[in-house]
């Protein structure tokens, strides 16, 4: 988990009643911009990190045939990021080719990720917004130090050794799991096998209210029609009478939906009559991305939004290979920077998995993600009506930062993901 002193501290510069004596907290007022510059190495890897995130969810989604699809890609990046730490050679210059980051040296990526997580989750008090990183080694085998000392110094990781014999050991890293996404996410391990020999874990946890809620009173049972063109009833949320950050092409409809102090937004990508789902997500690239949100302007409609509730889970490995990081699945992987063992035996990654979670309702959204690299050796005013397949993605608005990517075929659907488990290690 993130440094316990360090959070302490934040918390109570942010919230003054909970430890000043009860005094009210002062309402910060809107946010429009970011409380300091980006550096250019942060600029570097938001972007890096964004151009990565919609390649992933785009190989994702054409691989899935199940209706709904939600990915984080700043809890890949970084769970990626702190493994990168122990490889070495074509298998790092593997990792960080796609990873997007071809142009970072190791302690620029490193540094803007410390520096950015520490930005993200202070932006907007209105908003939580909680990163934590974990490493669990299994006992008796060697590691070395150096791996360690970076992923604590940069990613403020809690480093654990574990004995990945006894029978509870997953439930072990089960438990932090869930501790470090306030419940939503309470398995990320079936088992622990006897060739793993590390975990890292990445967790995200995002909650944010509306800045402006839906009443409860005004949801109705309205049809959505799926991609196959039947129909399922779904509860529809509403909002008319506003104004709200809009953009209208051939290809699409999209609106942007703002929490807390205006730092966080979700923006909802509907497909134009004609196209479908499918399309949409095989088009939307980082200057794609680029483009929709130049091109949001102030318009007045009338809202509806599907409440909707989706946990997810899809296994990585086949993506990330594709995008350029075959090597470090294989054989020939060189972690020789995570553990001696590497020099005489093949150290390789097992699997990459995440895990999600994202409900959206009247109040707001809550959403996790975890990601667990295991390491092994072998004349009614215009309306935006979201009643078929669409997208959405939770950003930070000023810095750019994608925090996750969903697409939604089935509101009603409550559990999606293939759920396989990974191939044998080290082919």
């Amino acid at each position: 988990m993130r440094n316990p002193a360090r959070i302490s501290i934040l918390a109570c510069a942010l919230v003054a009643a909970g430890c000043q004596g009860g005094e009210d907290v002062v309402d910060p007022g809107p946010i429009d911009e970011l409380p300091r510059a980006l550096t250019l190495a942060e600029q570097q890897i938001i972007r890096s990190s964004n151009v990565f995130g919609f390649d992933l969810f785009r190989r994702v989604h054409a691989s899935e045939t199940g209706a709904n699809v939600f990915v984080s890609p700043l809890s890949a990046s970084m769970a990626l990021g702190m493994t990168m730490n122990g490889a070495a050679g074509d298998t790092w210059e593997g990792m960080r080719a796609a990873l997007r980051m071809q142009d970072l040296a190791e302690l620029q990526i490193n540094e803007s990720f410390r520096d950015l997580e520490e930005l993200l989750v202070t932006v907007d008090p209105r908003v939580t917004l909680q990163i934590a990183n974990s490493v669990w080694s299994r006992q008796g085998i060697p590691f070395e130090p150096a791996f360690f000392t970076a992923l604590t110094d940069y990613f403020g990781a809690e480093a654990r050794e574990l004995d990945f014999g006894a029978p509870g050991a997953a439930d072990v890293i089960n438990q932090w799991a869930s501790d470090a996404t306030n419940g939503l996410i309470r398995k990320v391990l079936d088992r622990v096998e006897a060739h793993h020999i590390m975990f890292l874990l990445n967790a995200v946890y995002f909650k944010g209210q509306w800045q402006r809620p839906f009443d409860p009173d005004d949801t109705r049972s309205t049809p959505f029609t799926r991609a196959d063109g039947t129909q399922v009833q779904v509860p529809m949320m509403s909002l008319t009478g506003l104004s709200w950050p809009y953009a209208r092409t051939q290809d699409y409809e999209a609106l942007e939906l703002s929490y807390g102090g205006g730092a966080y937004a979700m923006t909802v990508v509907l497909p134009a009559q004609g196209r479908t789902l499918a399309d949409l997500a095989a088009s939307l690239d980082a200057p794609a991305w680029d483009a929709l949100v130049a091109g949001l302007d102030s318009a007045r409609l009338e809202v509806g939004l599907p409440r909707f509730r989706l946990a997810y889970e899809t296994l990585l490995n086949r993506p990330l290979m594709d995008m350029g990081m075959a090597r470090a699945f294989s054989s020939a992987a060189d972690f020789t920077r995570l553990t001696p063992l590497a020099r005489t035996d093949p150290v390789c990654i097992h699997f990459v998995k995440q895990n999600t979670f994202v409900e959206v309702n009247e109040e707001g959204t809550e959403a996790a993600a975890v990601t667990t690299v295991g390491v092994s050796v072998t004349s009614l005013p215009p309306s935006f009506i979201v009643d078929r397949p669409f997208l959405f993605v939770i950003r930070e608005r000023f810095s750019g930062t994608v925090l996750f990517i969903g697409a939604i075929g089935d509101p009603a659907l409550e559990e999606a993901g293939p759920g396989e488990d990974p191939p044998p290690p080290c082919q």
